[in-house]
């Protein structure tokens, strides 16, 4: 069970929020900053909640302390109505998240558990020891790890370091599961902004009535429920970076007010005529073609040329199939703590498996995956009959380079079907645009017409037209 130290300087607070608390953690409580920093050394729990205002040594002063003992460790600010703007200046020294009182117990609670079960998430697990000598790639001195060692993982860590260290808005694409969040923290961690916040908001997840307030913040009295004025995610990434995942998701009138601040750096808080100018880079995820919301009214064309100035697609798990032994330590590692520090191996048919699965969930399937394993099988040695069952009756469709040394093809059957899945591939990614689709290939469009005609791709497309119209 996960420790939270309560910190507060008033008796009743600290007795109601262990009562809480008790059910799902194991609480310890401190009276001041004092008392808080030499309960951390002996117990070191998981979580602080820490109060703002307190007598000796304040909640600010102890944040950065705490902070300076474990850079990891996350802390949920307490705050008072009237103290909005320390528990910004607190987000900036590294607190995860704020809280003003009186708060919710449910608010309270399902914080803490998100805070906690991001904090796990961004945990840096050293680079396993594989039998091919690969490792996890780290790039520069962040602590966010990317992992893979395939062309298409080195190839995108060099464009981000190439994209940090300037202001652009970055624009991350790629399907559900792959990592957005994990490359856009990256960016930040290698940007000039590294030492300011990173403040991620998830817009798919926030109701459309609340999701103007939760990026602008709003005034007290703006609405029956805002009893107290409150920043909004913008503020809290001054100086930082805001991480706008699912942006496809935003409402056109809150996309209105997006493309403001992406024009002018300023913004209103929501029952408010101030306007508020704050210094933060956006950087955008989405898995879904902003083009087609687009063309469907659906998403603002100024808007997405304003955030697509640079584009990051992330690659799938299925065409980076390498990366699946480097990803399956790094889970192991990772797992290793809650799972017990037994030895892990898979047979040989695991391995088969795992290479030819879709993984139509990506990395974050794969990690599910080997968490249940590690929940499920009682021995060291994984068979397929510890893997779930989809793994094994999913309908595989095996890369080419596979086909042809696995199963004997005919090489000049596997060549054209390479040169056919390289070529569809393409067209896909530029939306069928054929001179996009040449340029991303290296070759002139007159020969990838050409060699479209030869392999029968244009009616391979007209088929495809008419299966998706039916």
């Amino acid at each position: 069970m996960k420790q939270i130290l309560v910190v507060d300087d008033e008796e009743t607070v600290r007795s109601s929020l262990a009562l809480l608390l008790k059910s799902q953690f194991n609480v310890v409580t401190a009276p001041d900053g004092e008392t808080a920093l030499n309960v951390f050394t002996e117990k070191a729990p998981d979580l602080v909640l820490l109060d703002v205002m307190m007598p000796k040594v304040d909640g600010i002063e102890t944040l950065r302390r705490l902070k300076a003992k474990a850079p990891g460790l996350p802390v949920i600010m307490l705050t008072a109505a009237n103290s909005v703007r320390t528990a910004v200046e607190a987000m900036k020294l590294g607190a995860s998240d704020y809280l003003s009182k009186p708060f919710d117990v449910e608010d309270l609670s399902s914080t803490i558990i998100k805070t906690l079960e991001e904090q796990a998430a961004e945990k840096v697990v050293p680079s396993a020891k594989l039998p091919s000598s690969k490792r996890a790639l780290r790039g520069g001195s962040g602590k966010t790890e990317v992992v893979g060692d395939s062309e298409a993982v080195r190839e995108l860590l060099y464009r981000v370091e190439q994209v940090a260290s300037r202001d652009s808005t970055v624009l991350i694409t790629g399907e559900s599961g792959v990592g957005k969040e994990l490359i856009a923290k990256r960016i930040h961690e290698l940007s000039p902004r590294a030492a300011g916040p990173f403040v991620p908001i998830n817009c798919a997840a926030i109701p459309e009535s609340l999701i103007e307030s939760e990026l602008f913040g709003h005034e007290r009295g703006a609405f029956t429920s805002a009893i107290e004025e409150r920043a909004g995610h913008f503020e809290l990434a001054d100086s930082g970076t805001l991480f706008l995942d699912e942006i496809g998701e935003l409402s056109l009138s809150v996309q209105v007010k997006m493309l403001r601040f992406l024009q002018e750096q300023e913004f209103f808080r929501v029952g408010s005529s101030k306007s508020r100018r704050v210094n933060v880079r956006v950087v955008a995820a989405t898995n879904r073609k902003l083009e087609d919301l687009v063309r469907e009214k659906k998403f603002r064309q100024d808007l997405y040329y304003r955030i697509h100035v640079v584009n990051l697609e992330v690659p799938p798990l299925r065409e980076r199939y390498e990366d699946i032994p480097i990803l399956v330590q790094h889970f192991l590692k990772s797992f290793r703590e809650a799972y017990g520090e037994r030895e892990i191996s898979f047979s040989d048919e695991v391995w088969t498996t795992f290479r030819e699965y879709p993984w139509p969930g990506n990395i974050r399937e794969l990690e599910n995956v080997i968490e249940s394993i590690l929940a499920l099988a009682p021995e060291g040695h994984i068979t397929e009959e510890h893997i779930p069952a989809r793994l094994l009756n999913a309908e595989i469709t095996e890369p080419v380079q596979f086909r042809i040394l696995d199963k004997g093809l005919n090489f000049e059957e596997a060549e054209r079907q390479f040169e056919s899945e390289i070529i569809l591939k393409a067209l896909r990614k530029t939306d069928f645009v054929q001179t996009r689709a040449a340029d991303l290939l290296g070759i002139s469009r007159r020969i990838l017409k050409y060699k479209m005609d030869k392999l029968g791709i244009t009616d391979e497309l007209e088929r495809q037209k008419v299966v998706e119209a039916e």
